[in-house]
Order: structure tokens, then C-alpha cells, then sequence
């Protein structure tokens, strides 16, 4: 008679935390001011006022947008500004800055509200893969966030973890 196959995993106190699962969907979007400037890299402000007004903001309705320049243009910090001013009423959120930061800055706030209280005190596994890009940064936020309340954290997966922290007793 053949043994029955127990899951360990499943009936231990492991709590498992993915950031994929957090992250928020939505389309996102970049507004590059390149193409706006002249050559790639002087700002008039006749001219960029006039592209800034014409634009099609409505395009970018509840997307999360990164506003950004791709040259190595000096711009002056009101020309972003502007934007943001255009993008605020369509966007979910808008930021001044590479999509990178955009998903730094959403998994911040989402990890601002995250609530630690089920992790206290339980071994905590922070699950490694994801399909979605989920910032480097967002796991130092995580890690921030429950290291004070939880027992132990390890990276990966239950069968082969990276053991990051043990609380001491």
C-alpha cells in the first residue's frame, strides 16, 4: 500500500508574500519631451507651451504615465510640471521620471499600506519569480516593512530558499 504524499508547505506556518500579486494593473505610458524640443535638446518655451497645449492628454486616461525626457537635454523643472498639470485629470498617476522609478514609486505606496499583522511572528517567505517587473527596490520596502514583526524571512520558494533573516530570541 503506497504512502500518502503530505504537503509540508501547505500545512506549515510559512506565510508567503508575492509581489507580482500586488502589482497594480493598469496600462502604462511614457510622455518623452524630446520630440518636443528643438533639435532633441532646446527648449523654446513658445514652441513647447504650444505642443503641450495641443496634446491629446485624454489619450493617457487612467494609465500610469512617466514623464521623462529622453536626451540629455537640461530642462527646466516648471516644463514637467506642466505636463503633470495636463496628465493629473486622465492619469491614474503621473510621475516626472523614468517608467523604472514609476514602478518604484507605485509598489512604495502600495507597500506604505500593506498590512504586516498576519506575517508577526510566523516564518515569512518572499516568493522570487515574477513575470511582472517588480523593482529591486520593492523588496527592500518589503523587507523593511516586516522584518519587524516577523519570525524569519527567506527568499524564493519553499523548496529552495535563501535564508535573509532570523529574529533573535
Amino acid at each position: 500500500m503506497a504512502e500518502e504524499i503530505i504537503n509540508r508547505v501547505a500545512n506549515s506556518v510559512l506565510k508567503t508574500i508575492d509581489l507580482e500579486a500586488l502589482y497594480p494593473s493598469g496600462q502604462r505610458a511614457v510622455v518623452d519631451i524630446a520630440p518636443w524640443l528643438l533639435e532633441g535638446i532646446v527648449l523654446r518655451e513658445k514652441d513647447f507651451r504650444n505642443e503641450v497645449e495641443n496634446h491629446n492628454w485624454e489619450t493617457y486616461k487612467n494609465q500610469y504615465v512617466s514623464i521623462t525626457c529622453s536626451t540629455d537635454a537640461i530642462i527646466p523643472a516648471w516644463a514637467f510640471m506642466l505636463i503633470t498639470t495636463k496628465l493629473s485629470p486622465y492619469a491614474k498617476k503621473a510621475i516626472i521620471g523614468t517608467p523604472q522609478e514609476l514602478e518604484t514609486i507605485l509598489f512604495f505606496e502600495i507597500l506604505n499600506t500593506f498590512n504586516i499583522e498576519e506575517y508577526r511572528d510566523k516564518p515569512v517567505i518572499i516568493k522570487g519569480c515574477a513575470d511582472k517587473p517588480i523593482p529591486a527596490a520593492a523588496y527592500g520596502f518589503l523587507i523593511s516593512k516586516i522584518q519587524p514583526v516577523a519570525k524569519s524571512i527567506l527568499y524564493g520558494e519553499a523548496c529552495s530558499s535563501v535564508p535573509l533573516y532570523k529574529a533573535k530570541k
